[in-house]
């Protein structure tokens, strides 16, 4: 059987199963369970149907394996595999859906579309698969620039952590929290550095496939373009509901970058532009 089928039939299995857990548990965060995990299977399919001869591929799922095994264990500490650890994001579309319609959007959106997205973004190992050749120089760089961003996701994602365990500490202790969001370290120049670093390591794995084949012409795209398009979405919604807790993020929003980390904005320049 071709990768490319295997792969299928894997989509297909995950698709069923987290449709099936979804409905009987009355949970919607079944597909973000196995978000860190899926990938690292499609990939490896693609390097096995080589032998695991082709150096590139190799490297392309080792590079996911890193990536899944971070992103595993902060989902993992966050409590996103107990039971009850539905995503926020979820709850606050269920509330303001009907309970037919969210259950269209259920089938439709959170277990298909980003189902088939996770293979989608895996795709890059197809085009790797096709146009198997040596590794070169591109490919070491793209290897480091993958680290880079998966460094930096490491450091948002543990800044995040701490900020949010130094809340509890102080609800605990009675007092309000003086701050109510993260605001310092890599949050002072993006307000959603994980979700950029996120992105870039798709992107990154993408020009591997593009190494593979010489060119930057590849459909494989698609994936990447898509899961852009998914974060945007979830920014939004994100930032919707911070706006809904904490009147005072619409100043962080004007002040720092949704995005790519960059210079922050001070209050008297945002004073000369009103």
């Amino acid at each position: 059987m071709l990768p490319l089928h295997v792969d299928f039939w894997i989509l297909i299995g995950v698709c069923a199963l987290t449709w099936i857990l979804s409905l009987i548990t009355r949970e919607h965060s079944w597909v973000d369970r196995i978000w860190s995990i899926v990938p690292i299977a499609y990939v490896w399919v693609f390097a096995a149907a080589t032998g695991l001869a082709d150096h590139r591929l190799v490297l392309m799922a080792t590079l996911v394996t890193l990536w899944g095994i971070r992103l595993t264990f902060n989902f993992a500490r966050k409590g996103g595999y107990a039971r009850g650890g539905e995503d926020y994001r979820w709850e606050y579309l269920r509330a303001r859906m009907p309970r037919p319609l969210f259950e269209v959007f259920n089938l439709l959106f959170i277990v298909c579309y980003q189902n088939v997205l996770l293979l989608l973004i895996s795709l890059p190992a197809y085009t790797a698969w096709r146009h198997p050749r040596p590794l070169n120089a591109f490919d070491w760089l793209l290897t480091a620039a993958f680290l880079a961003a998966l460094v930096g996701e490491t450091v948002a994602d543990q800044q995040q952590w701490n900020f949010q365990q130094w809340k509890k500490s102080e609800r605990a202790a009675g007092r309000e929290p003086r701050v109510r969001f993260l605001q310092t370290g890599l949050f002072a120049y993006s307000r959603h550095p994980n979700f950029f670093f996120e992105q870039a390591q798709w992107w990154l794995l993408f020009l591997f496939g593009c190494v593979a084949a010489g060119s930057l012409w590849q459909w494989t795209v698609i994936g990447a373009a898509l899961l852009s398009v998914l974060f945007i979405g979830s920014t939004r919604m994100t930032e919707q509901i911070s706006r809904e807790r904490y009147p005072e993020y619409a100043e962080y929003q004007a002040r720092v970058s949704a995005l790519i980390p960059w210079f922050r904005r001070s209050r008297e320049d945002l004073a000369q532009v009103g």
